[in-house]
């Protein structure tokens, strides 16, 4: 992506003169916020939204990345699991979390006074199965999504963040800890848990892109074929630490890791 193509990225963002900005200190939203603070200072403000299924190290690492930024950044708790719509798993759950998520998020522009909200979905997503977009689309003003308007894609998102040296920029995607969860298996603050528990242990581990996918206590370990054999060495270690979690089962996908796996019987 090129300085002019920034430029309008800018100037697009500018426009709006004051903003809060989705922010989960992904890359995505990470970039978003650097370029709002940059642009519009003050009139900034980076939203994360703290649900169950967002996991603990994901808020230090925002804080963290907020901090970094210079941006100013307030959490807002949502218990999302008090609503069936979104802890019954349907495969729109999506839809109804990001519609729940915009109105907290509208709540809070009110209060700062600002005029819209900016989030990160970029142009990478138009193919891929997101019914949160729907929700944005939805919303229509405020909600703005400039990466979207502008069509820039992941990769040029990544190149922002590594010209502005955002330690995010290499960084892979974590979705929330619902993606885990079979569509139709009701999402409890134990299982998010356990999930999240054996994630962190796989983490500590040094393993850096993974998904521990919860079948009704049987854990399905997504890791990239080539982390196999470092995995099995740890193999006692792993299965005693799930088994502590509360998994009764402890497996290992042979297809190895890939985002959205859920969706595949979709």
């Amino acid at each position: 992506m090129d300085t002019k193509e920034i430029t309008s990225l800018e100037n697009a963002i500018r426009r709006k003169k004051s903003a809060v900005v989705a922010f989960s200190g992904g890359v995505d939203s990470a970039t978003l916020a650097y370029l709002a603070h940059k642009t519009l200072g003050d009139k900034a403000v980076a939203i994360t939204i703290k649900l169950r299924s967002f996991p603990d190290r994901e808020l230090e690492h925002a804080k963290m990345v907020a901090d970094e930024i210079g941006i100013k950044h307030r959490i807002v708790f949502f218990e999302e699991l008090k609503v069936p719509s979104i802890a019954n798993n349907t495969a729109q759950r999506c839809y109804h979390c990001k519609k729940k998520i915009l109105h907290l998020l509208d709540t809070t522009r009110k209060e700062l006074g600002f005029d819209v909200i900016l989030e990160g979905s970029n142009a990478s997503d138009k193919n891929t199965y997101r019914p949160g977009r729907k929700a944005i689309m939805e919303a229509d003003e405020p909600v703005h999504s400039p990466y979207i308007e502008l069509d820039v894609t992941k990769e040029e998102i990544r190149h922002i963040a590594i010209k502005a040296g955002l330690t995010v920029a290499d960084r892979p995607p974590s979705p929330c800890l619902a993606s885990r969860f079979p569509y139709g298996n009701v999402l409890t603050e134990e299982a998010i848990r356990r999930v999240e528990l054996s994630e962190n242990f796989l983490s500590d581990l040094g393993f850096m892109e993974l998904r521990v996918r919860d079948h009704g206590r049987i854990a399905r370990i997504e890791i990239h074929p080539f982390d196999f054999k470092n995995l099995l060495l740890h193999r006692e270690n792993i299965i005693a630490y799930f088994k502590k979690t509360g998994f009764d089962y402890v497996t290992l996908d042979m297809e190895g890791f890939r985002s959205g796996s859920m969706d595949e019987i979709l």
